[in-house]
C-alpha cells in the first residue's frame, strides 16, 4: 500500500521554476546555466519557486517544491546580483532537467524516471543555451502531462487520483486578423504548442500543403494576412473548407484584433510601413485593412483583442484556448481598476466597488489587497461574505456546464476604481476558491504594482505573475 504520510523536507542544490503551477527542478553544476534558463522562462510567463536550494517533502502522491525560508523569492543573475522576483511559495514536482553540453545529449533518448521519495519522477538531459530550451521544456512538460497516467506516479505504477486527457483535436486553425495586432506571436505560440505551422502561403498553394502535412500532423495552424498572395476572404475560407472535408478536421478561426489607435502607435514607435501605405497615412492604411478583413473578424470562432495586452498575455491566452493537451476548463482571475477600462477578454465581470473602500484610510492607502491589514480591512464589510457565497452559488452550476459545452478557457474580471485594494483581495479570495475545488486557475492583478505579501492561490495553481 502506497503511504501517503508527509514526510520531511530534502534538500536539493537546484533552481526550481513553475509553468502552469507544475515545478521543474534544473539541475547541474555551478555556471550550468540554471539561474539563465529560469530567468528566460520567467520572462515568459512562468514562476520562479526557489533558486539554487530547493526543499521537496512528498505529501500523499504529491512532491512539493518551495524555497527555503532564508532565499524565498530571490533569484541570483550573473553580472547583476541577486534580485528579489514574484515567486510561488510551492508548487507540485512534475519534472528533472538535467542542464548539460549540447553534444551530451542522446538524439532519442528512453524515457526516464527517478525515484525520489518513493515516487517515479520524470526527467529529460537539457542544453540551456539553445534557443529553443524553452520551448523543449514546454513540450516535455505537456507530453508528460498528456500521458495516460499523471505527471507523478507512485513507486510500482499507482497513479495520482487525476488523470488527465491524452484527447488531441484533429484541427486547421487559421489565424488571421490586423497587420501589427500580435497574429506572429500566436502562430509561433501555436507551434511552440506543437501545431504544425505555415505563414503566408500563396492562398492557391494551401490546399495541397495542408493535404500533406494532414497525413501526420496532430493540428495544423495556417497564418494569413493581407500579405498573402492571393488574400480574399471567400478564398481562403473555400480552399480552407476543402481540405477540411477531405481530411476530416475540424475548422477554426483566430482573429487577432487591435484598435486603430494602438495599432498606430505601434507602426509609429516601430517605424515600420503598413503593407497597404503606398501614398497613404497609417491611420488610413488601417482603417482600410480592417474593411478588407472584416468579413473574417465576423466569421472567427475567437476575436482576441491585443490593445492591452503584452506579448506574454497573448500566449497565455492562445495557449488556453488552443492547446493540444486537454485538461479540461481552465480558469482565469483578473483583477482590474475601472479607470483603466474593463479586461477585454473578460468572459465574466464583477463590480466589487460596493465593498468599503481601504483607500480612504490613510494607513492602508499605499497597501495593497495582498497586504494583511488591508484583507483584515475588507473581511470586516458585512457585505462581503453574502456576495462572495452568491459569486459562488452563480459559478458552481455554470462551470461544468461551460466544459460540457467544449469551452477550454473562462476568463473572470474582478473591478475596483484603482485596481489596487478590494478587487485584489476579491481576485485572490475566489481563486484560491476555484484552485480548492480541483480547478486549473490563474491569477493576476493587472493594475497592481506588484506587492512583496503572499498569495492566496492554493500552491500548485496555475498562477500568472502580476
Amino acid at each position: 500500500m502506497t503511504n501517503t504520510l508527509a514526510t520531511d523536507p530534502l534538500l536539493v542544490n537546484a533552481t526550481a521554476i513553475a509553468i502552469d503551477g507544475r515545478a521543474v527542478l534544473f539541475r547541474g553544476p555551478s555556471g550550468a546555466g540554471k539561474s539563465d534558463l529560469a530567468l528566460r522562462l520567467i520572462d515568459d510567463g512562468a514562476r520562479l519557486v526557489a533558486d539554487d536550494q530547493v526543499e521537496l517533502r512528498r505529501e500523499g502522491e504529491h512532491i512539493l517544491v518551495r524555497a527555503p525560508a532564508t532565499i524565498a523569492g530571490l533569484i541570483e543573475i550573473r553580472g547583476v546580483g541577486i534580485l528579489r522576483v514574484d515567486a510561488l511559495a510551492e508548487a507540485k514536482l512534475a519534472m528533472f532537467a538535467d542542464l548539460v553540453r549540447r553534444q551530451e545529449i542522446e538524439r532519442l533518448p528512453e524515457p526516464r524516471r527517478e525515484d525520489v521519495l518513493g515516487l517515479a519522477v520524470p526527467s529529460i538531459a537539457l542544453s540551456p543555451f539553445e534557443a529553443s530550451a524553452g520551448a523543449k521544456l514546454r513540450l516535455a512538460l505537456r507530453t508528460f502531462a498528456a500521458d495516460s497516467a499523471s505527471v507523478v506516479t507512485a513507486r510500482g505504477g499507482d497513479a495520482m487520483p487525476r488523470l488527465v486527457s491524452n484527447t488531441v483535436p484533429r484541427r486547421v486553425l487559421l489565424v488571421t486578423g490586423m497587420s501589427g495586432a500580435g497574429r506572429s506571436t500566436a502562430l509561433k505560440t501555436l507551434e511552440d504548442l506543437g501545431y504544425e505551422a505555415f505563414d503566408n502561403l500563396p492562398i492557391s498553394l494551401m490546399s495541397a500543403l495542408i493535404e500533406s502535412a494532414a497525413a501526420d500532423a496532430r493540428a495544423i495552424a495556417v497564418g494569413a494576412d493581407l500579405r498573402s498572395r492571393g488574400f480574399a476572404t471567400e478564398s481562403i475560407l473555400e480552399s480552407l473548407g476543402a481540405v477540411v472535408g477531405r481530411t476530416g478536421r475540424e475548422l477554426k478561426m483566430l482573429f487577432i484584433d487591435c484598435d486603430d489607435e494602438s495599432l498606430q502607435r505601434r507602426y509609429t514607435e516601430n517605424r515600420r510601413l503598413h503593407p497597404l501605405a503606398g501614398d497613404r497615412s497609417v491611420m488610413d492604411s488601417i482603417r482600410l485593412e480592417r474593411r478588407v478583413v472584416s468579413a473574417l473578424r465576423d466569421r472567427a470562432d475567437l476575436v482576441i483583442d491585443t490593445s492591452n495586452l503584452s506579448a506574454a498575455e497573448l500566449r497565455r491566452l492562445v495557449t488556453g484556448h488552443f492547446a493540444l493537451a486537454t485538461t479540461g476548463l481552465r480558469v482565469f482571475v483578473t483583477s482590474f481598476a475601472y479607470r483603466h477600462g474593463i479586461p477585454r477578454d473578460a468572459d465574466l465581470t464583477f463590480d466589487v466597488r460596493f465593498l468599503d473602500n481601504p483607500h480612504y484610510v490613510p494607513e492602508l492607502e499605499q497597501l495593497t489587497g495582498r497586504d494583511p491589514p488591508v484583507a483584515a480591512h475588507i473581511e470586516r464589510d458585512a457585505h462581503l461574505s453574502s456576495f462572495l457565497a452568491r459569486v459562488w452559488q452563480l459559478l458552481e452550476p455554470l462551470l461544468p456546464r461551460y466544459e460540457q459545452e467544449g469551452k477550454t478557457y473562462l476568463t473572470i474580471a474582478i473591478g475596483c476604481t484603482g485596481g489596487r485594494h478590494r478587487s485584489v483581495y476579491v481576485a485572490e479570495r475566489l481563486a484560491a476558491q476555484l484552485g480548492a475545488a480541483g480547478l486549473s486557475v490563474g491569477l493576476r492583478h493587472r493594475d497592481l504594482i506588484t506587492s512583496g505579501a503572499p498569495a492566496l492561490v492554493a500552491p500548485g495553481a496555475w498562477v500568472v505573475a502580476p
